[in-house]
């Protein structure tokens, strides 16, 4: 393996590759790419269930390993994109971090928080990114301008705003929704650092005060955010409901495939009950 910028060499590829269904032999071609972030982004669970529950969220690969494959957790878009980086180079892909700056339909000026991936396949560039979350990708986007694509039922595109600004985009009932916007500036683990400290701890990061879980499938998408369950449909029909505490647990694992040991699920209703 050549110099290692994500950590590869520390990866188990068969765990992993088990933990997220895919099977038989690997390698650095658009087919792995395609299983790999699919798999992905459905075995693992986009969550912030750690800074709830005061611990720190740690980026090395023997912990997300440790958390995300063995214990069957999910994280968010540093822990998934960074164990997701450590396999792809483990394979042999050639793999780029980016730098997003979040949108979801605002028009503000956001800082540069999300992390996203440029891989390299079959002669092209794709982003990937398996740590966004509900309105995230199924699979590697085609990294051109104007490219569109359908994911399941829900259907993605990429468009230059500016001489180097991209925005990746959804397409909802009532038109383009745009997603977040990145520049073709490479980042690197340390910068993912920073952004993390940020995110998990800052008193106006979101995800500090309100829990926030979501999946993405190919025909549907749920949320808990705060106390209030959401699926979203294609269609853009949308279903919403309060979590009472004491069902905190079984939405965990009935919606999102979390399985919380008994002292976290008494730790995170304590924090429920609080209101923080």
């Amino acid at each position: 393996m050549s110099e290692s910028i994500w950590g590869g060499g520390e990866v188990d590829l068969d765990a992993y590759l088990a933990r997220v269904g895919v099977e038989g032999p690997v390698r650095a071609d658009l087919a792995t790419l395609r299983a790999v972030h699919r798999g992905h982004v459905d075995a693992f669970t986009f969550e912030n269930l750690e800074v709830l529950l005061g611990r720190p969220v740690l980026l090395d690969v023997k912990a997300l390993q440790d958390k995300m494959v063995a214990g069957r957790r999910g994280g968010y878009c540093f822990e998934q994109n960074l164990l997701l980086a450590a396999v792809l180079e483990h394979i042999g892909f050639r793999v780029a971090g980016l730098g997003a700056r979040v949108r979801m339909g605002g028009e503000g000026l956001r800082p540069a928080t999300h992390m996203a991936l440029r891989v390299e396949a079959d002669g092209e560039q794709w982003l990937c990114d398996v740590g966004f979350g509900g309105e995230g990708l199924l699979e590697p986007l085609a990294l051109r301008d104007g490219v569109r694509e359908r994911q399941g039922e829900w259907t993605f595109g990429i468009e230059r705003e500016q001489k180097d600004v991209r925005v990746l985009r959804s397409l909802r009932p009532d038109g383009w929704f745009d997603v977040y916007s990145f520049g073709p500036e490479e980042r690197f683990p340390v910068d993912y650092g920073v952004m993390n400290y940020y995110i998990s701890t800052h008193p106006r990061s979101p995800f500090v005060s309100r829990a926030i879980v979501q999946r993405t499938e190919p025909d549907i998408r749920r949320m808990l955010v705060g106390p209030v369950f959401a699926t979203m449909r294609p269609d853009g029909s949308e279903e919403h409901r309060v979590i009472p505490v004491e069902e905190w647990t079984g939405v965990l694992s009935r919606e999102f495939r979390i399985e919380l040991s008994d002292e976290d699920a008494e730790a995170l209703a304590r924090v429920y009950s609080s209101g923080t």
